[in-house]
């Protein structure tokens, strides 16, 4: 076993995966047959339906490139343009026909120090991007990952027009075909089966990682969905309902986002953020803030650059209140404290959000000069009704995978722009009245834990690195980062292979979110339905001094 991976596995893992590592377990590839045996893996696969690209040892350190890759995954699903790999990997690569005119491209990394687990990765937006941060993370942990572009190539809607099979691979069956096809490479190539199986995902990965857990309860041991944008047709229709509120920027309804992020936050934060006790900037459970912009309206002699309008006071409060459709309620809103550049300016910046767009264009209406600036309620009635192959997500019974022994872990971050953290409430409750169980019954197989502070999966002003994925930086694949304390991952596989439950979550938060820099606070974050409160005595940047009630 590498020495960092040594040092970070939590001490309880450590027989466990020395057991499995890959130079220890005579099924397994040797030191020198490593490369070998992963250069010649196309002769060996027998896979119905694939296409092998390749298979070839990548050595650590090497910087990867995607040349293939639309340059949207970059541009606006945010990912890598390229990433440095920190482990000796087999990277497998091929096209797995799943119709006669659909298929998934996906990879799999095969890494030397493997401990036996296999992890699957999710994606995000319209799913058209194979997350290769995630790639880097599983198998730099040892994990045997995979991951797929979902069918289609990039972050826009097209590929769906008129095309059902492609529609099916990016709601559900490219992360199945992925699995189990990742599986047998596995298998194949070590010589041996995995031992357990994870799924890593948020955002549209938090719903592949739900849509597992319903549909396919035999695919993983444990399941992380991060931030899920499961009810998926209203999380589309809201998006554009939120257009529907502010206008275009021309709209006198219109708020510029400046102000949204100046005033309006600092507003926000002036009637909210000491409800908790703390005045930090962080509103910590914004279900209790009921916030009231009235204070803001211009007066006779006021400085319009620092008032809104009356009018726009009522886009605020339209804003921060729950999306209705005849009357009916259908999704939660946007809450407050969660304004940031990025993600305001997408669901609150004069347009439609793109993923939005696209799926009424290309799926809902099939028409793609359709204006999305024109839809109404029997748009939206008409995508609830459509909910292609069940992509809504929100099956409520998942006695399946819990009776199989599986662990569900969801989390979603409190200052969340893009996907109203109430939903995860919403979904969580809507299981328990399902199957009828008690909060302690939940507790035997579904945990979920809100993060203070964290806007979308990543990023904001909380404590919200929980070892959700990869941001750049080797230190994260060492050491305490990998505490099963605070680091999601490693706490489901503590969960699913010793039988221990994470009771919270000890989030970072680094100076300038960097590494490099000094630790600004941590806090720990509690399991639902339990609320996070200052103890109102001691440092506030202190964990200790908070506690879940």
């Amino acid at each position: 076993m590498s020495p960092w991976l040594a040092a970070a596995l939590h001490p309880a893992l450590l027989s466990f995966a020395a057991t499995q590592h890959p130079l220890t377990n005579t099924n397994n590839p040797s030191v020198d047959s490593y490369s070998s045996t992963c250069s010649s893996l196309a002769s060996q696969l027998s896979i119905p339906s694939a296409t092998l690209n390749f298979s070839q040892p990548v050595t650590a350190g090497t910087n990867l490139t995607f040349p293939s890759r639309n340059p949207d995954c970059v541009t606006v699903s945010g990912e890598l343009p390229s990433i440095v790999v920190p482990v000796d990997i087999c990277r497998v690569s091929l096209f797995v026909s799943t119709s006669d005119r659909s298929g998934i491209n996906m990879e799999a990394w095969l890494p030397k120090n493997w401990t036996g687990r296999f992890l699957s990765t999710g994606n995000g937006g319209l799913a058209g991007c194979i997350q290769y941060r995630d790639m880097i993370y599983g198998s730099g942990l040892g994990f045997a990952t995979v991951g797929a572009d979902n069918g289609h190539n990039g972050a826009a809607g097209e590929a769906f027009l008129n095309n059902s099979e492609v529609l099916e691979d990016f709601v559900y069956r490219s992360i199945h075909t992925n699995v189990q096809v990742g599986k047998e490479i596995t298998k194949e190539f070590y010589g041996a089966p995995h031992s357990k199986s994870y799924y890593f995902g948020c955002s549209t990965g938090g719903r592949q990682g739900l849509k597992s857990v319903q549909d396919f309860p035999e695919d993983f041991d444990g399941v992380i969905a991060g931030a899920p944008g499961n009810d998926w047709n209203n999380l589309m229709s809201w998006f554009d309902y939120l257009f529907t509120v502010t206008g275009n920027s021309s709209s006198p309804t219109f708020i510029p986002i400046d102000k949204w992020l100046g005033i309006i936050h600092s507003d926000i934060l002036s009637q909210c953020d000491l409800i908790d006790g703390v005045q930090d900037g962080i509103v910590e459970d914004p279900n209790l803030c009921e916030y009231n912009p009235d204070g803001l309206i211009c007066q006779s002699n006021s400085d319009p650059s620092s008032c809104i309008t009356a009018e726009q006071a009522n886009t605020i409060k339209r804003v921060f209140s729950p999306f209705f459709i005849n009357g009916e309620f259908t999704y939660p809103r946007v809450q407050p404290g969660g304004e940031s550049p990025i993600f305001t300016a997408w669901i609150l910046g004069g347009d439609v959000v793109s993923f939005s767009a696209d799926w009424f264009r290309f799926v809902v209406h099939s028409n793609p000069s359709l204006d999305v600036h024109t839809l109404g309620e029997a748009d939206w009635k008409l995508a609830q009704q459509l909910d292609p192959f069940n992509i809504s997500t929100v099956k409520g019974n998942i006695s399946a995978f819990k009776e199989r022994g599986g662990k569900l872990l969801t989390y979603h971050g409190q200052a969340d722009g893009l996907a109203s953290p109430i939903i995860s409430e919403l979904y969580y409750d809507h299981v328990s009245n399902t199957m009828n169980l008690s909060n302690p019954d939940m507790d035997q197989f579904y945990r979920f834990f809100r993060i203070s502070g964290m806007s979308h999966c990543s990023s904001g002003t909380g404590a919200w690195r929980i070892g959700q994925s990869f941001f750049g930086d080797v230190s994260e694949l060492e050491g305490e980062n990998l505490n099963p304390d605070r680091n999601v991952l490693m706490a489901m596989v503590r969960w699913v292979e010793e039988g221990v439950a994470p009771e919270t979550i000890l989030g970072t938060k680094f100076v300038n979110d960097s590494d490099e820099l000094e630790v600004e606070f941590s806090r720990r974050h509690c399991k639902f339905p339990l609320r996070n409160t200052y103890d109102g005595q001691g440092d506030s940047t202190e964990p200790e001094s908070w506690s879940c009630q």
